[in-house]
């Protein structure tokens, strides 16, 4: 079914799910769909959701939250799907958007919670925690992984997530429209899309925020995503390699030909004559 760059398919279990194909590349082309699809975690998923995110025909599910993560809110099994797991913050020192949701419901937390976000700390955490998807060794590890999952060790379609579908799963979608030679613009679009898509299923978590006592509004750059955070990603990628292509290859060690390689994989040549 052809959809729209960036449209939800909604799952009322699984916010945040969208398909990675379908935005236009500088040269013309396009990112095929039904290949890639990032999403929130699978814990949630019902058995109507389950079914339908069976009929994609996922082959592979890369999970990018830590043990934590994964040992508090397991992902649900689909059949014939293997699991990639990539622990992106095992090395970070201090990994916010990797228990935002635990912290915000947790009413003993709220007042402490509300001066947190008063003062600008979470948001500058936030976005240090971008740059280090760029440096910490595991993320550079998994980052690697994943790509070469998506190269051919692993099988398509695949689908990857985190918890809330937008840091580590938005720097993983970034940096493969980016490769793919989606414009910037475009790439920017996609990562704002968690706001609209994401923010509504987390209403019972600014309703417990208020209940508690904090300021709703205050969530808002928290659980949703900033333009600043993913410039801050870029802006280390700038910084250490000097552009996508050279953290591919110096960084993620994925050098010309693989890059080519994932290009002529992922981009539809038929759009060319479009």
């Amino acid at each position: 079914m052809k959809r729209t760059p960036g449209q939800s398919i909604a799952l009322s279990t699984l916010p945040n799910l969208r398909d990675l194909g379908g935005w236009r590349t500088a040269d013309g082309r396009s990112v095929r769909e039904g290949l890639v699809f990032r999403s929130t975690d699978l814990n949630h998923l019902d058995g109507d959701d389950l079914a339908a995110l069976e009929r994609l025909g996922l082959r592979t599910v890369y999970d990018l939250r830590t043990l934590a993560e994964r040992t508090a809110e397991p992902d649900a099994r689909i059949p014939s799907v293997t699991e990639v797991v990539l622990d992106v913050l095992a090395d970070a020192a201090a990994a916010l958007p990797a228990n935002l949701v635990t912290i915000f419901t947790d009413p003993a937390q709220v007042a402490k919670a509300g001066k947190y976000l008063e003062d600008g700390e979470a948001l500058a955490l936030i976005s240090g925690t971008y740059r280090e998807l760029i440096t910490l060794p595991s993320a550079t590890t998994s980052y690697r992984r994943f790509f070469r999952g998506l190269l051919g060790e692993d099988d398509t379609p695949a689908l990857f997530h985190c918890t809330t579908g937008k840091d580590r799963t938005g720097w993983a979608a970034a940096s493969f429209l980016s490769l793919m030679g989606v414009s910037r613009d475009d790439v920017f679009r996609d990562y704002l899309l968690t706001n609209e898509q994401l923010l509504p299923a987390l209403k019972p978590v600014f309703d417990a925020f208020a209940a508690a006592g904090g300021n709703p509004d205050d969530l808002r750059p928290v659980l949703g995503v900033e333009r600043k955070y993913l410039e801050a990603a870029f802006d280390e990628v700038e910084q250490r390699f000097g552009g996508i292509d050279s953290y591919f290859a110096d960084g993620l060690g994925i050098g010309s030909d693989e890059q080519d390689g994932l290009r002529l994989k992922y981009l539809d040549p038929a759009s060319d004559s479009r």
